[in-house]
């Protein structure tokens, strides 16, 4: 399981965006708090910065003509099997989402890609 650095979404292959939008919901539902060592940083934040995070996902879902349950786009959210949050205190956007997407984690996330036979050049990036 893994978040892809934030400005890899748009230039991700399907399969990977896809992915993504499926890990994501598993961390926002029953996923939430259980440790796994490639998205522990994600629990030291608040549950909206995920949500944040998912919002690019689905945008870009949307972008290329994919139709992600809108109930995803509610923040108190957690999946049909997961009770929704009673309130979850909104936070500031902040870029990038997760202070941990630096210059070192999109190194590792595209050098992750290429391990799949997936090249990404630098100017298919877009910072989010």
């Amino acid at each position: 399981m893994r978040l892809w650095h934030q400005d890899l979404i748009g230039a991700l292959p399907r399969q990977q965006l896809l992915g993504q939008h499926r890990e994501i919901t598993a961390l926002r539902g029953l996923g939430w708090g259980r440790r796994h060592a490639t998205v522990d940083y994600v629990f030291s934040h608040s549950p909206y910065k995920l949500y944040q995070f998912h919002i690019l996902v689905m945008d870009e879902m949307a972008d290329r003509g994919y139709h992600p349950d809108p109930d995803w786009r509610d923040p108190l959210y957690r999946g049909r099997h997961c009770d929704p949050y009673e309130h979850l205190e909104a936070v500031r956007l902040t870029s990038p989402i997760y202070p941990e997407h630096d210059e070192a984690y999109l190194e590792e996330c595209l050098e992750n890609l290429r391990g799949k036979g997936i090249i990404i050049s630098p100017d298919n990036l877009h910072a989010a």
